[in-house]
């Protein structure tokens, strides 16, 4: 799956996911009050950790969130079922990718250890001990801190283009 995302210059951005399906999906983001957007962090987070039951694993897998629409290709003949079917499966797995990517894009934008961000999130919403290597998250942090590099230099009408997974 591709994510093209690109700005409108000010403070709103969007993403153009091509699924491996051929079915073409808009998806907003919402107003930027940050400097990396937060769909950024989503994909450097779940990337990383290997996090196929989150937000953009989800996509891949046929989820339609509510604020989707698609541009273009053929769904399959159940659509909002399947949807249904993949939500409801990734549900703890799309609440611990918005725990986990909050943590990592927090750290970033506060420029923050990684580390001891997401341990606090996890033990504030989680019971049990945090699973995910120290390093996986510092590497995480890494990516989107790249990412954030790569979005800072975009100037109106260019993309920012990055495969999932």
């Amino acid at each position: 799956m591709r994510v093209l995302m690109q700005h409108d210059g000010k403070r709103r951005y969007w993403s153009t996911i091509h699924r491996d399906d051929n079915v073409v999906l808009f998806l907003p983001g919402y107003d930027r009050k940050w400097r990396v957007p937060h769909d950024l962090a989503h994909i450097a987070t779940e990337k990383q950790l290997r996090l196929t039951d989150g937000v953009f694993g989800s996509i891949a897998a046929g989820a339609m969130f509510e604020n989707m629409r698609v541009l273009s290709g053929r769904l399959r003949h159940d659509p909002r079922q399947r949807s249904r079917q993949v939500l409801g499966a990734n549900g703890p797995g799309i609440g611990v990718a918005e725990l986990l990517a909050a943590a990592v894009h927090a750290a970033v934008e506060q420029r923050a250890p990684v580390v001891a961000a997401a341990r606090l999130a996890w033990g504030s919403q989680r019971e049990g001990p945090f699973p995910y290597p120290d390093t996986e998250l510092r590497h995480a942090a890494e990516s989107l801190e790249d990412l954030g590099r790569r979005w800072s230099r975009l100037t109106v009408g260019e993309q920012l283009t990055v495969d999932w997974p």
